[in-house]
């Protein structure tokens, strides 16, 4: 393959990388998709169907000790456990640095598919609300497009991959292409029956996620086995490797390439991109992929890291950052504000939903019809009301029949966890090190990133707001939930080469093709201008779909 030109490179494998891959091979282009990772085996390291008593550490929360000393990043991952940190990558092998006194956890997958495998499913759709804050509130910088223009994108994106969810007809929450919504429990029913009564402006629905409810493109309903982010042999949720990469394989115009690191662009005599240079995970030995476009769906922070890596004498600051925007405006969900408590007039009641692979959602209703004196921007809540499993039995006394009827008497806990928006500041940022370097040799990001105050306040508001929706609903024993997590653990980064009509100040323009080179294409969540407060996976891969478009065009009439 020495020197082959292909109409497309694409890095990355993950949910938008499979989604361009679909897209343009459909279209009739020749596609390479260089995947960092390995392919994985489900027969092998999915584990959604392992009972604790199968596994060595009886379903340890944390992973083997070995994995441990490899991955103290990772493990501060809920579902790097046991059962699934061999989805993780070793941190030893991918170090990063940060500022003094600046935490930052980097969550990384490097196999085929990516985080596709492992993400949370959650998916929901922004609005003028969001991509038209800063006419708004006044703050930052408005996106360069429209709910209007990006809606098509969701419709087709949706018919495809499979959102179960219900309709609400909310300005703030479009309603998407749904199949049918799981069903709620009887303690989540109790909860939006009080939302709706005492909450004017609020609304509970069930969550929106990308796991099908029935059958579609050949892929099959959830069976509720329930642990989803131990992989799904079934491919009932979105990942790439169980679709998009699969109907981009079938139509004989895609080549993937795995275990290829990427470390950076290299450009022609004219400025444009020649070639993706990347290294053999095993053998060391430098490659390149030869492409007529590029397109970089490396994931946020390893395309901002591809791009820096990316110097040359005409671009001494890395690559399209003529700007000086790239690695700047990094932003990241905020989390850790909320409450949990217990119901105590469901004590007993069978609950039927116990293995739905799914949530409750509250969306925003913070900064929608009425200014908040304290914060700008909002929140939505995520969370459930479920019978505890059988733990409490290990704090029952007695024996015999007696404690057994304890036993069933189950006790049900509800929590609310706030989601929230992170302003774009320019002092947000990740760079290069100067000296450290990864497993092959390339240059490590280095971050310097911490919430503001607009942040804390917002993480108060939804322990408060969380404290009275439970207490208003009967529950008791409530613990409010204040504590801010690190940046980088809601593992929704965004923003660090963003999108914009002005070269001066954006990376992109409104196609996600770079200001400085016009055969270059950021398809993932660095082209954010501002993070909304909703899961961003959805809108990537619509926002990809549009782009994608806009790419074949370009690619028909010779523009790139």
């Amino acid at each position: 393959m020495a020197n082959h030109v292909f109409d497309v490179v694409i890095v990355g494998s993950g949910a938008s990388g499979g989604w361009a891959a679909k897209q343009l091979t459909e279209s009739g282009l020749k596609v390479a998709v260089l995947e960092a990772g390995r392919r994985i085996d489900p027969a092998t390291e999915f584990t959604e169907h392992k009972l604790a008593h199968e596994m060595p550490l009886r379903g340890s929360k944390q992973p083997p000790k070995a994995a441990r000393d490899e991955q103290p990043i990772q493990k501060l991952c809920y579902q790097c456990d046991e059962y699934a940190h061999q989805l993780f990558v070793k941190d030893t092998e991918h170090p990063y640095t940060t500022a003094a006194g600046k935490p930052f956890s980097w969550i990384r997958g490097r196999h085929l598919g990516g985080k596709s495998i492992m993400w949370a499913r959650q998916s929901y759709r922004l609005s003028d609300l969001d991509f038209k804050a800063a006419s708004r509130d006044g703050y930052g910088m408005d996106w360069p497009l429209s709910y209007a223009e990006l809606a098509p994108y969701y419709d087709r994106v949706e018919s495809f991959i499979g959102i179960s969810g219900q309709a609400e007809g909310l300005p703030q929450l479009p309603d998407s292409v749904f199949l049918p919504p799981m069903e709620m429990s009887c303690g989540e029913r109790l909860l939006q029956k009080t939302v709706k009564a005492k909450f004017p402006g609020r609304t509970l629905t069930i969550g929106r996620t990308a796991v099908l409810t029935r059958a579609l493109n050949g892929r099959p309903a959830c069976h509720y086995c329930g642990p989803c982010g131990r992989g799904c042999s079934a491919g009932s949720y979105y990942s790439s490797p169980a679709s998009t990469l699969p109907a981009a394989d079938r139509t004989g115009n895609l080549t993937l390439i795995t275990n290829a690191v990427v470390s950076h662009v290299l450009l022609d005599d004219d400025g444009r991109c020649r070639s993706v240079a990347y290294v053999d995970r095993f053998t060391r030995a430098p490659r390149e992929a030869f492409g007529k476009s590029v397109v970089l769906c490396a994931s946020t922070l390893e395309t901002t890291r591809i791009l820096l890596n990316s110097k040359s004498s005409g671009a001494p600051n890395g690559l399209s950052n003529s700007s000086g925007v790239v690695g700047h405006y990094l932003m990241d969900h905020i989390m850790g504000g909320g409450a949990k408590g217990v119901l105590p007039m469901l004590k007993g009641t069978p609950d039927p939903r116990a293995h739905r692979p799914n949530g409750i959602y509250i969306p925003r209703f913070r900064n929608v019809t009425e200014k908040h004196p304290d914060y700008l921007r909002g929140f939505g809540y995520q969370g459930s009301a479920e019978a505890q499993k059988w733990g409490h039995a290990f704090a029952l006394p007695g024996f015999g029949a007696a404690f057994k009827n304890a036993v069933r008497e189950r006790p049900w806990t509800i929590h609310l966890s706030g989601f929230g928006e992170s302003l774009a500041r320019v002092e947000n940022q990740c760079g290069l090190d100067p000296e450290l370097r990864d497993a092959w040799g390339i240059p490590v990001l280095r971050f310097d990133m911490a919430f503001g105050e607009n942040e804390r306040k917002m993480i108060k508001d939804m322990a408060d707001c969380g404290e009275e929706m439970l207490k208003a609903v009967g529950a008791v024993d409530i613990e409010r939930k204040e504590e801010m997590a690190a940046p980088g653990l809601a593992i929704h980064e965004v923003g660090t080469a963003r999108m914009g009509d002005d070269p001066k100040t954006s990376a992109v323009n409104r196609w996600q093709q770079s200001h400085d080179v016009r055969n270059l294409f950021l398809m993932d969540g660095s082209v954010y201008p501002s993070s909304a407060c909703q899961n961003p996976t959805l809108t990537i891969m619509a926002l990809a779909s549009r782009a994608c478009d806009y790419l074949v065009e370009q690619h028909r009439t010779g523009s790139l």
